[in-house]
């Protein structure tokens, strides 16, 4: 299944984690400080990283950029309850998703699973898809890459997912229902913002429009939309 990375100074959870997903069927690794985190992710041994925001001397947040410095290994983020500050900070610097604490491993082992999905590309029975093209904008489905104007576009695995869910319904509003359900792996839960952080960051690198306008735009109470140039 993939081996996942688990990053927490609470040596007494990532225990009951470790456990729970072994017994899930995962290979799991424990560390306990961002240095250590951050020196095991870059090694890219691993499917997945799960990150723990609160930790002591080197945050998730700082460790978590200086992953992403390097690095589009997937990553979950470990939050408090309320901590809506971190999780949005997070999602900008490039993290996957996030889960909120306390939560159950059964939780987790299920969140992971959405992401490595997501992030191993479509299953068999889609093989072959052929590449997406939105004016300046290619993306070829099966190696998980996209192109703007033949420059490769640095995306991470939730980025990418949700700009082909945009791309395969260019031209028309995509609602926020739908870009979480096939862009994330999940429903839309109430007040999620995700989305439009995700979002967000996707229009910092996508290109502009010949008339200057980005190239994806938010349709007032029905979603975002891929502009066909």
């Amino acid at each position: 299944m993939g081996k996942v990375l688990l990053i927490d100074d609470d040596v007494e959870l990532t225990c009951l984690f470790q456990q729970y997903l072994e017994q899930d069927g995962f290979e799991v690794k424990a560390v306990h400080d961002g240095h250590a985190g951050t020196a095991e992710a870059l090694t890219d041994l691993y499917a997945i990283a799960i990150l723990d925001v609160t930790m002591p001397r080197m945050n998730g947040l700082e460790t978590l950029r200086r992953i992403r410095m390097a690095s589009r290994l997937p990553i979950l983020m470990l939050t408090g309850r309320g901590d809506d500050t971190d999780r949005i900070v997070g999602l900008e610097l490039g993290a996957d998703d996030y889960v909120t604490k306390p939560c159950s491993p059964r939780e987790l082992a299920a969140r992971i699973r959405a992401i490595l999905r997501r992030s191993w590309g479509v299953p068999s029975d889609r093989t072959g898809l052929p590449e997406l093209s939105v004016g300046q904008l290619t993306i070829w489905p099966e190696q998980r890459r996209a192109a703007w104007a033949g420059v490769k576009l640095e995306l991470t695995s939730t980025e990418f997912n949700l700009l082909a869910v945009l791309a395969r319904g260019a031209g028309r509003p995509v609602s926020k229902n739908l870009l979480s359900e096939q862009g994330l792996g999940r429903p839309l839960a109430r007040f999620d913002r995700n989305i439009d952080v995700h979002l967000s960051s996707l229009r910092r690198k996508l290109g502009q429009l010949a008339d200057g306008r980005s190239c994806l735009q938010t349709v007032y109470r029905l979603g975002y939309q891929l502009i066909k140039d």
